[in-house]
């Protein structure tokens, strides 16, 4: 059975992991009966949003290891835990969160500085040919850490602000339609949109979907040559 980490920072698409894809995420993994585990860092969200509005609620504060526990029943780890050995894939949900909990991309873009737990994680398993699969945002966190590798990613259109600041790092950006995918099969790094293109809920779904099914395709073979 292919072994899955998860990376989660909280739930809520202003001030954590976006629910819709991380819930499609996990879906898509065990239909196709892939054993996942979700990891997200035990320590404070950068704010907590109200939703209907996306206002930073001030003053209030939530744990990114307790909200993401929400989003997965309680099956989650705190990231420090998390080990590349111990997982032949590792998949990013998008939501600010990403740009936000895990890294400070929102206010440095190509300058930002990544989760020091989550650069060694995302290295080990490139590192070790493992397949990574990033969503939405997400894949700012994958040009940060791996951009002297030059990988190929998708965030939205090329010509817009996340692209231009993440090519910043090296990474070599791609244009993508929602319900679709990019793959570099170099550095075996998988991209979808989700929400930087949706809100077309059936478009978002598609387009993890591929993702799963390409990241699951990649850790098998990998898994195969042993």
């Amino acid at each position: 059975m292919t072994r899955v980490a998860v990376i989660l920072c909280g739930a809520g698409r202003f001030d954590g992991s976006e629910i819709h894809e991380s819930v499609l995420s996990l879906l898509h993994l065990e239909r196709h009966g892939a054993d996942w585990m979700a990891f997200a860092p035990d320590r404070p969200q950068w704010a907590v949003c109200k939703h209907f509005a996306g206002e930073v609620d001030a003053g209030a504060e939530r744990n990114q290891l307790q909200e993401a526990a929400r989003i997965t029943r309680g099956r989650v780890q705190p990231l420090e835990q998390a080990r590349a050995e111990d997982f032949d894939a590792l998949i990013l949900p998008g939501g600010s969160g990403a740009a936000r909990n895990l890294c400070d991309f929102a206010e440095r873009g190509g300058e930002a500085e990544v989760d020091p737990v989550l650069a060694r994680l995302i290295v080990a398993f490139h590192a070790a040919g493992k397949p990574i699969g990033a969503i939405c945002i997400a894949p700012a966190l994958v040009a940060l850490v791996l951009g002297k590798s030059a990988p190929q990613i998708t965030l939205g259109p090329i010509d817009d602000g996340p692209s231009v600041e993440a090519a910043r790092t090296g990474a070599r950006m791609v244009d993508c339609a929602v319900e679709e995918i990019h793959v570099d099969h170099e550095n075996r790094i998988v991209s979808t949109p989700a929400y930087i293109l949706g809100p077309d809920l059936v478009s978002v779904d598609l387009g993890i979907g591929r993702l799963i099914s390409e990241v699951l395709q990649m850790a098998a073979l990998t898994v195969a040559k042993g």
